[in-house]
């Protein structure tokens, strides 16, 4: 039921995307992150102010997409996202966010495919989409990005679509990876930087290649990778976390789960 009320419409308002529900909780959000957060926010003028766009982040906590949309809302976006289902079926909240245009997905299922096609029609309606490319949280103990999945190239390059790559730094402290804790007091530092667009062009005409596909998400994740050893002042590991050969499961807690 939830699937035949996604909407597709072309995003209009400002942020452009925004609609009455959205506007709704940016309003009631936005001033308890501001309360609880300080704020560092660098390459705002590499998101582009209309027309598809896919921003791809990393993932340290279950608040960064909080952080990342107040981010893309206050910079005239208002961003669309493909949520697991079950946050969907949350009484109220599932309803609030449906209706702010956000999208359910079935993550590890075989409804699971579906996802591209919500993501395909959202940007040939002009949205800006979030992607946080590892699928889930990260892996990493140190908080370095994980290899990823290939859905975000595959997607770009069947588009043609633009990547902006983002990265985030604090949310890990504000509300640390894999808990539902939130630090209220003192406020935590977050920081957010967009980098320029990433550069698909040697991958283009290859959506159905799936090395093309492995090389061009690899891409995306060394700038977001490089944007985040700047604002780490660290360099990152040489042998990057690999989820596919990992033991731990896929997607959900892994702590929980040991």
């Amino acid at each position: 039921m939830a699937e035949m009320r996604v909407s597709y419409a072309p995003p209009t308002g400002y942020p452009l995307g925004t609609n009455r529900t959205y506007k709704f909780g940016a309003g009631v959000l936005i001033p308890l992150i501001s309360l609880i957060t300080k704020r560092t926010w660098i390459g705002a003028e590499n998101i582009p102010k209309s027309g598809a766009l896919i921003v791809a982040s990393n993932h340290l906590s279950y608040f960064d997409v909080l952080n990342l949309t107040h981010f893309l809302f206050k910079n005239g976006r208002a961003p669309r996202y493909l949520g697991k289902v079950g946050v969907f079926k949350v009484p109220i909240i599932g309803r609030i966010i449906l209706a702010a245009g956000q999208v359910p997905v079935e993550r590890e299922t075989p409804n699971a495919g579906k996802a591209v096609d919500h993501a395909k029609r959202l940007l040939e309606s002009g949205h800006l989409l979030g992607v946080y490319p590892e699928g889930t949280l990260t892996r990493d103990l140190d908080h370095w990005p994980m290899i990823a999945k290939t859905g975000l190239a595959r997607l770009a390059l069947s588009t043609n679509t633009p990547v902006i790559p983002v990265v985030q730094w604090g949310s890990q402290v504000l509300m640390p990876t894999y808990s539902k804790k939130l630090k209220l007091f003192p406020r935590t530092k977050i920081t957010i930087v967009a980098g320029k667009p990433v550069d698909l062009s040697p991958w283009h005409g290859n959506a159905d290649d799936p090395q093309a596909l492995i090389e061009a998400t690899a891409k995306v994740m060394l700038e977001i990778t490089k944007l985040l050893e700047e604002i780490r002042g660290q360099k990152r590991p040489e042998v990057i976390f690999d989820p596919h050969t990992s033991d731990l499961p896929r997607i959900g807690n892994f702590k929980k789960k040991r």
